[in-house]
């Protein structure tokens, strides 16, 4: 059995390159940016008014000031600066050249075309042309978009962008005793839910999933499933990966030409994980135990799914103190469910006490995964440790 960290960075080396995609604005979000981006214009391209008010000289104090003219967003006021005057301005629209502030309507009293300053602003209300973005102005390769990106793209006017292609993951459940959901299951059968919730991780993670048949446990059927497999950058299988008679994973894929990067792990959950290249692609057998294969989803798949992306791949851990006192860990690093609550300095974290690999009903409660070190010795409440935070958060 190898560590943790061993593996991980076994798996993360089967990765490919991420591959580029062109792809308009409004596709792009939650995309991983592959080539820079370049700002074509200058925001604001003129100075503007930050609000409504009047522009005028600072040079002219507090009036009485003459108003000569008016402009708003998209109608800009063109005339001569005169001493002594001011021009009704709105917000976005572009300060008259020559006029150095713009006092708000609320500290202005009018009357007819006369104004009189109340108070004018120690700033000039005025968004200077360029304070947002210049033109040549970049976004850097390797950013992940959200819609605040989305947005500055658009107003650098930037159609379109490079961006990494979504993975291509097939996943593959396989038992004669699993049935879809849906299904009445009769005697000895079982409702398939792995593969669908390992569909979820890996389109959270950024995949283009596709959701094979459930695989029997023959190899002409394995066969079949790995053929339509063919061309995913990543094949996922649950279950059929350990030693026993009917689990045929690890035979199929050696006939089929796997190179493996290794079988079976010092960790609970999942000691039983396969990785290999596949082909041209990457492979990964995930235990069959419901919450294992969601462990195991968790630290090796979604990592390499956003390693093909071009994004950091590590897990970000989390500084918590214990809420209870746990015992002295074995020879596997163990990955325990448990909830978050608050702390006074950190979180506090407790571990459910049953860690039942089979129970998805816990793992569905779970806020966080506590890790405990191989030989980790005992710990008493409120020590510090370490955890994964669970909900997609990276």
């Amino acid at each position: 059995m190898i560590p943790v960290p061993e593996a991980l960075s076994r798996v993360l080396a089967l990765a490919h390159a991420p591959r580029p995609e062109i792809l308009p604005l409004d596709r792009a979000a939650d995309r991983v940016l592959l080539e820079p981006a370049t700002a074509r214009l200058t925001q604001p391209p003129f100075d503007a008014a930050a609000m409504d008010g009047y522009a005028l000289r600072r040079a002219d104090g507090d009036g009485p000031l003459r108003v000569i003219g008016e402009a708003a967003a998209g109608h800009p006021w063109r005339g001569q600066v005169q001493p002594g005057s001011a021009i009704r301005i709105f917000t976005g629209a572009p300060v008259p050249e020559g006029y150095d502030c713009v006092a708000m309507q609320e500290n202005v009293t009018r009357d007819g075309d006369e104004i009189r300053i109340h108070t004018l602003s120690p700033n000039d209300n005025i968004r200077l042309r360029g304070n947002d973005f210049a033109a040549g102005d970049v976004i850097a390769a390797g950013r992940h978009l959200g819609a605040p990106d989305i947005g500055l793209l658009a107003a650098m006017n930037v159609p379109q962008v490079t961006v990494a292609a979504r993975p291509r993951v097939a996943i593959m459940a396989g038992g004669d005793e699993l049935v879809r959901p849906g299904t009445d299951p009769a005697d000895g059968q079982i409702i398939c839910s792995n593969d669908l919730a390992i569909a979820a991780l890996a389109q959270e993670a950024g995949a283009e999933v596709t959701i094979l048949p459930i695989a029997r446990d023959t190899e002409a059927s394995l066969r079949d499933n790995f053929s339509t497999a063919q061309g995913s950058d990543l094949i996922v299988t649950i279950g059929g990966a350990s030693v026993g008679d009917h689990d045929l994973i690890g035979k199929v894929t050696g006939d089929l030409g796997m190179e493996r990067a290794f079988y079976k792990l010092a960790m609970r959950p999942g000691k039983p994980l396969m990785a290999g290249r596949l082909g041209d692609g990457a492979m990964l057998g995930l235990p069959g135990n419901p919450v294992s294969a969601i462990v195991c989803g968790i630290l090796f798949m979604q990592p390499l799914i956003r390693r093909m992306q071009g994004l950091p791949a590590r897990h970000l851990t989390r500084r918590a103190r214990l809420a209870h006192p746990v015992r002295a860990e074995g020879e596997r690093q163990h990955y325990l469910r448990a909830r978050l609550s608050e702390g006074d300095d950190l979180p506090r974290i407790d571990p459910f006490g049953d860690q039942d690999s089979a129970r998805l009903g816990l793992m569905a409660q779970a806020d966080a995964l506590l890790i405990r070190p191989a030989g980790d010795p005992a710990r008493n409440a409120g020590d510090v440790v370490e955890y994964i935070p669970l909900g997609g958060d990276f």
